[in-house]
């Protein structure tokens, strides 16, 4: 059949149909009648693949041709290479399937609906009349391992043109179709199922949630199994050369459907929940599933911040599963026994620059290897977040601000919903120490966000102290906050200190008791430490003016009030604050010290077996969260803005060495909080994981 004849037969059945004869008119029609859309976004997608200008009449005109041309109802793409051999006549299947909705639509009398013996469609409608014997065959041959790259392309084509026939009651068809192994086939096979899966979800949207799963599923490496003493093994495979290769295309199927279904993030936030790896799968299936998780967030930025909460969430399981005490005796042990492991182990993101690269993969020396190995996981986890706070806050190395505020928001936000609220995590929360680095502005918006937090009195207690905590560790432990803002913190705080204690000091409740005044107590600790950490640089250049700075601030009334924050604040901090106020002369602390030591009485509990038990009765149980970084990879990127403890003079050694203090201090490493809280004859007093 000649063009001019085909066309003239498609504008006749068109005019019968609807009443008309142009280009455009056929088109509006089409879209203002058609329960079912696929003809016009078929031709839409084709002509924009194609880089075509999609107008009414070269759409109409693309879509007719393979229907004219096919014995298809409607091929979503062009039209298939001509085979081999003399070309047959093919009648002429306007597809009024397609058109109007309907599964089959009779034809007038004289022209018959054919379809080419063993297509996807003969099949299909044979299955529907209750003829499966095909229908068994074709779910066989696609299931067969080794289906050849051929067959999955014309079964693919098949199934492309007949997707309107994939209906719900074939979704066990639909199963075995995502099931194929189409990513490690021939570049030909990858790009004939992209295109089968955006037929699939543009005409069949009950079948989204399986795409959807199919997709993240590879997100992972591949799971092999390995025989080992006549047991087999299941595993993943880690040495898989082409795995970047394939995430990159997984993003691709990902991206393709999410430009046909615009609904997909709201379908694919849940699989990605479903599906993140429990944290005792090897390290790489947890760094290839985050990683994965965090390129979604690219093009799909409304996800961004569920992802980071999802991921963060997992990341404090790892954290608050390994305390900081057991990760340093596992690597205690490890290095007395020698027994590292001295193979490298392969990573396949980007970390550290200084690290030896081959392509994607970072060799590291068995010596960046945690001991402990949750720790280990929680280290490349770490790692590959730092990353990613990279790269999202700089274009071409430089500090893109909108893009940082935005992140920041989101992180703030993340750090409100999960981090305040749990207790004794040592390494997750440094996301935020990390972030603030790049620019002052957010040092300050976080310790501005934390201050509110604080004085709110409608935040519960806990959040309140929680909040106190996080201030006077980041201003002790932030080497880009400079002197300036330190000073503005420390008068909000005192002021805030002096003022509690003008409304409480004379009142009934001016006794000391944690549970009524958790928050004053957690200011005043938050104070102390910060003096510990950056006295000198408070008294560095002018001393005068630093001691009269200091003396403003009035810590003698604090100290001394009917509060009595020595009593409750952590002893290994009060002993520095009295060292360091005695030095210089602000306060002497020593006598309130050895008076509450003098009053101090046990609490009591009823044990098991009616046994009297002694216990620690005071809730304040505060920690320093930002306390020295021990994960071996990541802290690279956190030492550079870290301040580590610089060793006391001679002179406040010897003042901490009185009989009078309550407790001792240790100077080992880096931290004058090493060690552990001493114990006092059962003296009630505030002890971190970190002491």
């Amino acid at each position: 059949m000649s063009s001019p004849e085909r066309n003239q037969i498609i504008r006749k059945f068109y005019k019968n149909l609807f009443g008309v004869t142009s280009g455009r008119e056929i088109v509006t029609a089409v879209a203002a009648r058609a329960e079912n859309r696929p003809v016009w976004t078929a031709g839409m997608f084709w002509a924009e693949e194609q880089s075509l200008q999609p107008s009414s009449a070269r759409i109409v005109r693309t879509v007719h041709t393979a229907l004219s041309s096919t014995a298809r109802p409607i091929a979503l793409g062009p039209p298939a290479p001509p085979t081999a051999g003399p070309e047959k006549p093919r009648p002429f299947y306007p597809c009024l399937s397609v058109v109007r909705g309907e599964e089959r639509s009779p034809l007038p009398a004289g022209r018959p609906v054919l379809f080419p013996p063993g297509s996807g469609i003969d099949i299909l409608l044979k299955y529907q009349k209750g003829e499966t014997t095909d229908f068994e065959l074709l779910k066989h041959q696609l299931s067969d391992p080794d289906i050849k790259d051929a067959q999955i392309i014309n079964w693919l084509h098949e199934f492309r043109a007949s997707v309107v026939y994939l209906t719900k009651d074939l979704e066990q068809l639909v199963s075995i179709l995502l099931k194929l192994p189409w990513l490690r086939r021939s570049r030909e096979v990858v790009e004939e199922y992209l295109g089968f899966l955006g037929n699939l979800v543009s005409a069949q949207t009950v079948h989204l949630r399986p795409c959807l799963r199919m997709i993240v599923s590879q997100f992972v490496p591949p799971r092999i199994t390995v025989r080992e003493d006549d047991v087999d093994i299941s595993d993943s495979d880690d040495d898989d050369e082409n795995l970047s290769e394939n995430f990159n295309t997984c993003h691709r199927a990902l991206q393709t459907v999410a430009r046909y279904v615009p609904s997909t993030p709201q379908f694919l936030m849940p699989i990605l929940v479903e599906n993140f790896p429990f944290i005792n799968k090897s390290e790489r299936t947890l760094e290839c599933y985050v990683h994965n998780l965090l390129r979604v967030t690219v093009y799909l930025p409304s996800l961004r911040l569920q992802i980071l909460e999802l991921i963060i969430e997992k990341l404090l399981k790892l954290d608050v599963s390994t305390p900081q005490q057991e990760i340093e005796d596992a690597e205690e042990t490890a290095n007395s026994s020698g027994s590292e492991e001295k193979s490298p182990e392969e990573g396949l993101f980007d970390m550290e620059e200084d690290e030896e690269r081959r392509g994607n993969t970072i060799v590291s020396s068995s010596s960046e290897r945690m001991a402990h190995p949750l720790a280990e996981r929680l280290d490349i986890l770490m790692t590959i977040l730092f990353s990613y706070i990279k790269d999202v806050c700089h274009v071409d190395d430089k500090l893109d601000i909108n893009k940082t505020k935005d992140l920041y928001r989101d992180l703030v936000s993340v750090f409100d919903k999960l981090i305040l609220p749990t207790h004794a995590s040592c390494h997750v929360q440094y996301f935020m120490f990390y972030i603030c680095s790049f620019k002052l502005a957010l040092a300050e918006a976080f310790l501005d966000h934390l201050w509110k937090k604080l004085h709110d009195p409608n935040n519960p207690s806990v959040i309140r102290q929680t909040a106190g905590s996080y201030i006077g560790s980041f201003l002790a432990r932030a080497k880009f906050i400079p002197v300036v803002t330190v000073k503005a913190c420390l008068d909000l705080l005192v002021n805030w200190l002096h003022k509690y204690i003008d409304n409480q000091d004379t009142g009934a409740n001016a006794y000391c008791d944690v549970a009524l005044h958790g928050p004053f107590y957690s200011t005043c600790q938050t104070v102390f430490y910060t003096l510990i950490f950056r006295h000198k640089q408070l008294l560095d250049g002018n001393l005068r003016k630093g001691l009269s700075y200091l003396q403003s601030l009035n810590f003698e009334r604090i100290v001394m009030c009917q509060l009595n924050p020595l009593k409750i604040c952590i002893p290994s901090v009060v002993n520095l604050f009295a060292a360091i106020t005695r030095k210089y002369q602000l306060v002497f602390c020593y006598t309130i010290i050895e008076r509450n030591n003098r009053q101090f009485i046990p609490v009591v509990r009823s044990g098991t077996g009616g046994d009297l038990v002694q216990t620690c009765t005071n809730p304040l149980d505060s920690f320093f969260p930002f306390d020295p970084y021990i994960l071996k990879r990541s802290k690279k990127t956190i030492d550079p803005f870290y301040q580590f403890w610089e060793e006391l003079s001679a002179e406040d050694l010897e003042n901490l060495k009185k009989p009078i203090k309550r407790g001792t201090s240790e100077d080992e490493d880096d931290d004058f909080l090493k060690g552990e809280t001493p114990q006092n004859d059962g003296e009630v007093g505030i002890a971190p994981n970190s002491l």
